[in-house]
């Protein structure tokens, strides 16, 4: 029992002794710089891609990058809390590896109904982090167009793709033709669609069999034509563009980079800097009801004006 107990206080020992030499950023995160590598430090400003694993303080592993294949990334600016990080980042280099524990108590303030079972109270949460690059918004932004261009490029190449580009920088080609009327601006029209990005992965679809096919058929929805008012900005700008190119009846192929669909931002699933593909089918055009221009005169009928009849040839 003796021997047990001499165990339990050495360990104790360690971790406390581990603690104390560890520094305390003003917010009160604990942190440990285990390289100092000589390169320039971290930039409020700059954007820095690194991997990451938390834990808690029993080492669990709650998420890892290595393991889910993708890498954290965060623009450096003021800390807003301690759980941002923002007070170590600017400590480091490039290639330097940090353990960062967060303490629990600052997480969960006001919030303890919200504390799970593994975070019991005086507890941390760990971050081991290392930093794989530092750049300048600018460099950051060029290389992820660059890579954007350099996927969609592959994406045409690989599926053969003979498409047109417009001005803008939308990509199409029209797989079926229609000699029917193409739409003008106030038009309401019927669109059947499916949406992937250049991993061919089907992120939204009107028609029931696609949805099914990508397992994205969600239960009481109404797969059918979209109807929406061309001109009237409620779609992104490829689709503005993209709708106006087509008679009804046509089907086409739209390849759209993110200025012209949802950018630098991305939306709600869609990451960043994403070129889209969408295969599209404008299955009906309503025209729009023209009314009066305001201020145009009316023109009086003549006295004795009678309406020209057409006459139809059997």
């Amino acid at each position: 029992m003796k021997y047990i107990l001499f165990i339990f206080a050495s360990i104790l020992a360690v971790n406390v002794n581990a603690q104390s030499a560890m520094q305390r950023t003003p917010k009160g995160a604990l942190y440990q710089i285990y390289t100092h590598n000589t390169g320039d430090k971290i930039k409020e400003g700059d954007i820095i891609t690194f991997q990451y694993i938390q834990k808690t303080d029993k080492d669990s592993v709650l998420y890892s990058t290595y393991a889910s294949g993708r890498v954290g990334q965060a623009r450096i600016q003021p800390s807003q809390n301690v759980a941002d990080l923002m007070e170590v980042f600017p400590l480091l280099a490039v290639n330097d590896s940090v353990l960062v524990k967060v303490p629990t108590d600052s997480l969960f303030m006001g919030h303890e109904d919200k504390r799970p079972p593994f975070f019991p109270k005086g507890s941390n949460l760990d971050f081991t982090i290392k930093i794989l690059k530092a750049q300048s918004m600018d460099a950051f932004m060029g290389e992820m167009k660059s890579a954007e261009i350099a996927g969609a490029d592959k994406y045409i190449a690989d599926h053969k793709l003979n498409l047109q580009t417009t001005a803008s920088g939308l990509k199409y080609v029209i797989t079926q033709p229609s000699t029917k009327r193409k739409p003008v601006n106030g038009d309401t029209l019927l669109v059947n669609y499916t949406g992937k990005g250049l991993d061919d992965k089907v992120f939204d679809t009107s028609i029931e069999a696609n949805a099914k096919a990508a397992g994205l058929q969600q239960e009481g929805r109404h797969y059918e034509p979209l109807q929406l008012a061309i001109g009237a900005g409620g779609i992104i700008a490829g689709w503005e563009e993209g709708l106006l190119l087509l008679n009804e009846g046509s089907k086409a192929t739209f390849v759209i980079p993110s200025k012209l669909a949802y950018g630098e931002t991305g939306y709600q699933g869609i990451a960043p800097f994403s070129t889209l593909v969408f295969d599209v089918e404008l299955v009906k055009i309503i025209p729009a009801k023209h009314t009066a221009t305001p201020g145009a005169k009316t023109p009086v009928k003549k006295a004795g004006y009678k309406k020209k009849t057409t006459i139809k040839k059997n």
